[in-house]
């Protein structure tokens, strides 16, 4: 009965054992990876990138953040940017959904290079890991995107609400990474109560647009892997921003107890 109801939204799951046991390890990775963040485990990345010193070792390599945010996000950019010679003319919802998911990673180059701006480092560990994550989830979505071509295509067809909620995401994302990156002036490093646009009612408005903008390529595929992409996410972030929301409480005694972490006026 559920299956038959979901098989209105999403193609068949696919034939390939492959990408059926990748849906079910990505979703549960990023549910653990949350509830690592709210247990104060972080993924040493952002304000959070030395979070596990008393734990790492003393010869750990580093990297400047900026390198860091680049080996983490290119190599899923170059993944994007190959799917249109790997897998060419299947159809309007594979190239939109090629050019989502390039469109995601090079407007995060772009704001590594000219937008953000870098106070901490990166383990190296670090970086490898999520670099392999943002890579190895690109490749699956795309070959699971791959696998539906010649299917036939779900009763209800949802790539058009889809494109309207990617780019809600990444225009909504692109511009509260921008508030942030005017939070400091040349030469600062301090951190700052963020203020302006959703960030009077969330300190993470950038992971809010950022869910919106995956669950719209949800919408734009309608493959099993991309919803278990999207709904891992949706923990993660939950998790990430729940940390984020306690540091800024630790941080700043005048922190407004109204700014919830993720969802406005919720969480």
């Amino acid at each position: 009965m559920v299956m038959s109801v979901l098989l209105n939204f999403i193609f068949p799951p696919p034939s390939s054992i492959f990408v059926s046991a990748m849906s079910v390890i990505t979703f549960l990775i990023l549910v653990k990876s949350g509830l690592s963040e709210i247990k104060g485990n972080h993924m040493n990345y952002s304000k959070f990138w030395n979070a596990n010193s008393n734990t790492t070792p003393q010869n750990q390599i580093k990297l400047s953040s900026k390198a860091g945010m680049l080996l983490l996000y290119t190599p899923a950019l170059l993944a994007g940017v190959a799917s249109f010679w790997i897998f060419p003319h299947e159809g309007i919802r594979s190239t939109i959904f090629h050019a989502a998911i390039t469109i995601h990673y090079l407007k995060r180059d772009f704001e590594v290079l000219f937008v953000h701006k870098y106070s901490g480092s990166m383990l190296l560990d670090s970086a490898f890991t999520i670099t392999f994550s943002y890579f190895s989830s690109a490749a699956t979505m795309i070959y699971a995107q791959h696998l539906t071509h010649e299917l036939p295509e779900p009763s209800i067809n949802l790539l058009y609400p889809g494109i309207v909620l990617f780019l809600v995401g990444i225009i909504g994302n692109f511009y509260h990474h921008y508030v942030l990156s005017k939070l400091r002036g040349k030469g600062e490093k301090e951190y700052k109560i963020p203020k302006g646009g959703f960030f009077n009612l969330v300190i993470c408005p950038h992971y809010l647009f950022e869910l919106i903008g995956w669950y719209g390529v949800s919408l734009i595929c309608q493959t099993l892997y991309s919803f278990s992409f999207s709904i891992g996410s949706t923990f993660y972030l939950l998790g990430r921003s729940y940390a984020t929301r306690k540091w800024y409480v630790s941080k700043f005694e005048d922190f407004p107890n109204g700014v919830k972490a993720i969802i406005p006026f919720v969480f």
